[in-house]
């Protein structure tokens, strides 16, 4: 069964959001809907037969549309704090919000800070720094993609580095590697111009969820701020895992090539976070719009299962180490040192 064009990303990244709102306004069943809708029904609608149909579309309408959602459904998730919600339903709402903030929303902001167009990257931006995560903007940019797959890289994850002794790592490495990164771009000023714009963002996302929930508020922003974080740190774990360049005889590290993500093939889940888990074809050419990315399972190592699935096999490091070590092991005596990605015809 083939799907056109961008329906499917319409679809799958739009419904969860529309669930969580609903979740926010009505209570009900809604905030158990909109858990089991980023999480079960992804899980089920991604072994259907279904192959999205090749399209030269950009979708960059979809992405801003996106990132302007992003603020609104914050700002309700927030205000859900402070109402008569039950618990539980509260609880549910923040589970949710955090599923959708750091699967569909972080990848949407991925893909808005790689976009030349001055205001969709400022946007990306504010996506991040509402959820008091902005410094990913510059570590990602300036420091993953130039080190990926390499020690020098905090979001490179090692074979056999668990994930939660990963977490603390990248989280810290990042925000002090883009740190230093945009000191050497602003003449080594102390506090350089984008680090003090996340700042701003923060401190802004703070104070609105003090003003809509007030104490309840500030502690529900915390919670889906650090839950769609740990997302978004899970993603690039897998993503990233064991994967690292050779060393060529001169010293110098190969060129990132096809062999240096993990990707998966499974449409809606891949249509859910904006073709994120085609990995190694983004990082070969970061500036390509997401519904152009490309898929290559004799050049590409492929997961096992699809990218979410893995997320949550990843939190149980020896059962990930038991599935995932010998897959490393296999593509890094069989990659070809220093193949490139060829470039789209």
């Amino acid at each position: 069964m083939t799907m056109p064009t961008l329906t499917p990303f319409a679809i799958a990244s739009f419904l969860p959001g529309l669930c969580l709102a609903a979740a926010c306004l009505f209570g009900g069943p809604w905030p158990a809907i909109a858990v089991a809708v980023i999480t079960v029904v992804v899980f089920f609608l991604d072994k259907l037969p279904v192959r999205p149909a090749a399209t030269q579309a950009t979708g960059h309408r979809l992405s801003e549309v996106l990132g302007l959602a992003h603020f609104v459904l914050l700002g309700l998730s927030v205000w859900a704090m402070g109402t008569e919600l039950p618990t539980l339903d509260k609880g549910l709402i923040i589970v949710a919000a955090g599923l959708f903030f750091g699967q569909v929303s972080n990848s949407n902001a991925h893909e808005l800070i790689h976009r030349a167009n001055r205001w969709a990257f400022r946007l990306g931006a504010a996506c991040y720094s509402s959820i008091l995560f902005g410094h990913h903007t510059s570590a990602h940019r300036l420091v993953h993609h130039i080190h990926a797959a390499t020690e020098k890289d905090p979001a490179t994850a090692l074979r056999g580095e668990g994930f939660w002794a990963y977490l603390p790592r990248t989280w810290v490495g990042s925000f002090r590697a883009g740190l230093r990164a945009e000191r050497q771009r602003h003449g080594g000023s102390a506090v350089p111009p984008p680090y003090l714009f996340y700042g701003i963002g923060a401190a802004l996302s703070l104070g609105a969820a003090a003003l809509l929930a007030g104490t309840s508020g500030l502690v529900g922003l915390i919670l889906i701020s650090l839950y769609a974080q740990a997302q978004l740190m899970l993603s690039d774990y897998v993503q990233h895992y064991g994967l690292l360049r050779k060393t060529m005889p001169d010293g110098r590290r190969e060129p990132m090539g096809p062999a240096h993500s993990w990707n998966a093939p499974h449409w809606y889940s891949a249509a859910m976070m904006l073709n994120a888990p085609r990995h190694s074809a983004h990082h070969a050419r970061p500036a390509t719009a997401f519904p152009q990315l490309d898929l290559d399972a004799e050049r590409m190592p492929m997961l096992p299962h699809s990218l979410p699935v893995m997320a949550v096999l990843a939190l149980v490091p020896p059962l990930w180490r038991r599935v995932m070590d010998k897959r490393v092991d296999r593509w890094a005596s069989a990659a070809p040192q220093g193949e490139l990605m060829p470039e789209p015809a």
